[in-house]
């Protein structure tokens, strides 16, 4: 009888461990994102969030087998949220600084960008950081865009709390430029019908290439680890070339 019980209970442990790394396993981690950054994330006419890095997460978990969400929220609390465990990583167009490597780790980089200038057609001439001296330029607070034009204390800046807010107070007259990531510069212009006939991106703001990453909290290996070992996969398979396709990242 005592026998019985032991290998009872040893079955038992067993099975429970089996349980208990079945439900971590299939806990998942959840991502940030701040969708006001077509293409690479936004909320689109269906009220859906939709984008490069959307399809990039959902992506990763099909090829890793790792249950992945994502959550909208806003990019002024982006990183603290991250710092406080309210969700594992963040997936919102992050460039790589070495400030930002002081407290987060960052994944291999999943696309590159420069700061471009965005205008009305009719400002054509602001093509140049330099062009902008006595000028007011709109950047989203917080972003690289913002950090460039905080270079220039020539220029003046109005931060917004999104990009979206920056450029519909630019055709309203209330900035004569807005700085922002070229592929995000390039999605008001070349993809959106609302403003292609009356915007234009006319120059660099920046010499700087900027590598995008996704960013985890500091120390955060195992989920590292998963990111990467994923990107890799989709790079080998040519999911990464479909995805760049399709949101006409090139």
């Amino acid at each position: 009888m005592k026998k019985i019980f032991l290998l009872f209970l040893v079955s038992l442990v067993s099975l429970t461990a089996v349980f208990a790394q079945g439900a971590e396993e299939s806990a998942g981690y959840t991502f940030a994102t701040n969708a006001n950054w077509p293409p690479l994330e936004y909320v689109d006419e269906n009220g859906e969030i939709v984008g490069f890095e959307i399809d990039l997460i959902k992506a990763m978990s099909e090829v890793s087998g790792v249950p992945m969400d994502y959550v909208n929220t806003s990019w002024d609390t982006i990183f603290a949220g991250l710092a406080n465990g309210q969700y594992d990583g963040i997936a919102s167009g992050v460039t790589v600084t070495e400030e930002r490597k002081k407290t987060i780790d960052f994944s291999t980089v999943i696309y590159q960008v420069t700061q471009s200038i965005l205008t009305k057609k009719e400002n054509s001439d602001l093509t140049t950081p330099e062009s902008l001296f006595g000028k007011t330029v709109g950047v989203q607070m917080g972003t690289t865009g913002h950090f460039a034009m905080e270079e220039y204390p020539e220029i003046t800046i109005k931060a917004y709390e999104d990009i979206a807010l920056a450029i519909e107070d630019m055709i309203n007259g209330n900035c004569d430029a807005v700085v922002c990531d070229s592929v995000i510069a390039s999605d008001y212009v070349l993809a959106n019908e609302n403003y292609s006939n009356m915007l234009a991106v006319t120059g660099t703001a920046s010499d700087t290439i900027e590598d995008i990453a996704i960013a985890v909290e500091k120390g955060n290996t195992e989920l590292l680890d998963i990111i990467n070992t994923s990107i890799a996969a989709l790079m080998e398979n040519g999911t990464m070339d479909e995805l760049y396709a399709k949101w006409n990242l090139i």
